[in-house]
C-alpha cells in the first residue's frame, strides 16, 4: 500500500501530466489534422501541411488550435491517472526486482483499463469541443452548439443519456494495448541502452520514445478512428449502431470504411498522426525523464525501481 502511495509514483504522474501538456500544446495542429480526417470521410486524404492550410483558409488562423483546452485537461487528467498507476503497480509488483517486459506489459495493460474507465467522458466531450463550428464536407454530420466543457457535459446527458459519454469505450478499451505495447518497447529499449552504458542521453530518450510510439500507434491506428467516430458520435447512424461502441458497432464501422474507401481507408490521418504522435510521445518522455530525475534528486529520493 505504501508503494502505491508514495511520493515516487506522484512525482511520476505530474511528471508525465507535465509532460504530454508540454508535447501536446507544440504539436496540436496535427492532431487537429489528423482528427478531421478520420471524422470527416469526404475530406479527401491529403499531405498534412495541405489539410492544416485547408482548415487556415476555411475557418481562420487559430483554427487548428481549436478545443485545445479541453483536450489539455483531459491529457492532463489522463496521463497523471495513467502514470500514476503504471508506477504504483510496477514498485508493487517488481518490489525492487528486475522488471521484465512482460510484466512492463501487463502493468501497461492494466494502467490503460484503468485510465479508459475514468478519462472517456472527458475524451467525448473534447472530440466534440475540438471539432464545434469545423466545416465538414460530410453533409451527414449534425452540428453541435457547445458553450464551454460543463455545457457540453449537461448537454449530452440531457440528448443522449449518461452512458453516451462512455462512447467508444469498447475500442478504447482495445486501444489500452496502444500504450502497453508503447511502454514494453520503452521501457525494453531503455534496458537495452543502459546495458551498454551508465546513462541515457537527452536523445536516447527521445529517439526511444519516438520509435515505442510509430510501433504502438501503427499497430492500432484502424481501432483509432473507429473511436473518433464514436466519440464525436454526430453521424447519423443507425440507432443500434450507436451504442457505447459494441463490439458489433466496431465491426460495423470497420466493415463501412474499407467498403467505402478499400483497406487503406482504415489508415486515412495516418501520416499526421505519426508525426503528431511519434514528436508528442518523444518531447513527453523527454520531458517525464529530466523532471523526474530533478524532482527526485531534489526530495532526496533515489529512484530504487530497475528499469
Amino acid at each position: 500500500m505504501a508503494s502505491v502511495l508514495s511520493y515516487e509514483s506522484l512525482v511520476h504522474a505530474v511528471a508525465g501530466a507535465v509532460g504530454s501538456v508540454t508535447a501536446m500544446t507544440v504539436f496540436f495542429p496535427l492532431d487537429t489534422a489528423r482528427l478531421r480526417l478520420q471524422v470527416d470521410e469526404k475530406r479527401k486524404s491529403k499531405t498534412t501541411h495541405m489539410v492544416l492550410l485547408e482548415i487556415i483558409k476555411e475557418e481562420g488562423l487559430l483554427a487548428p488550435y481549436r478545443g485545445w483546452f479541453p483536450v489539455i485537461s483531459s491529457l492532463c487528467c489522463s496521463n497523471f491517472v495513467y502514470f500514476y498507476t503504471f508506477n504504483s503497480l510496477k514498485a508493487v509488483w517488481v518490489k525492487g526486482q528486475r522488471s521484465t517486459t512482460g510484466k512492463d506489459l501487463i502493468v501497461g495493460f492494466v494502467a490503460g483499463v484503468v485510465n479508459v474507465l475514468l478519462t472517456t467522458p472527458l475524451w467525448v466531450v473534447n472530440t466534440r469541443l475540438k471539432l464545434q463550428g469545423a466545416k465538414f464536407r460530410n453533409e451527414d454530420i449534425v452540428p453541435t452548439n457547445y458553450k464551454g466543457i460543463i455545457d457540453a457535459f449537461h448537454q449530452i446527458i440531457r440528448d443522449e443519456g449518461i452512458l453516451a459519454l462512455w462512447n467508444g469505450t469498447f475500442p478504447s478499451l482495445l486501444l489500452v494495448f496502444n500504450p502497453a505495447i508503447q511502454f514494453m518497447f520503452y521501457e525494453g529499449l531503455k534496458r537495452q541502452v543502459l546495458k551498454k552504458r551508465m546513462k541515457l542521453s537527452s536523445l536516447d530518450v527521445f529517439i526511444i520514445g519516438a520509435v515505442s510510439k510509430a510501433i504502438a500507434t501503427t499497430v492500432t491506428y484502424p481501432m483509432q478512428t473507429v473511436q473518433s467516430i464514436l466519440r464525436f458520435g454526430r453521424h447519423r447512424l443507425n440507432p443500434e449502431n450507436r451504442t457505447l461502441g459494441s463490439l458489433r458497432n466496431v465491426l460495423y464501422l470497420l466493415h463501412q470504411r474499407v467498403k467505402r474507401f478499400g483497406i487503406m481507408g482504415l489508415y486515412k490521418g495516418l501520416e499526421a498522426k505519426l508525426l503528431q504522435t511519434v514528436l508528442t510521445a518523444a518531447l513527453m518522455f523527454l520531458v517525464y525523464e529530466k523532471l523526474t530525475a530533478a524532482t527526485l534528486t531534489v526530495m532526496g529520493l533515489k529512484n530504487a525501481r530497475q528499469h
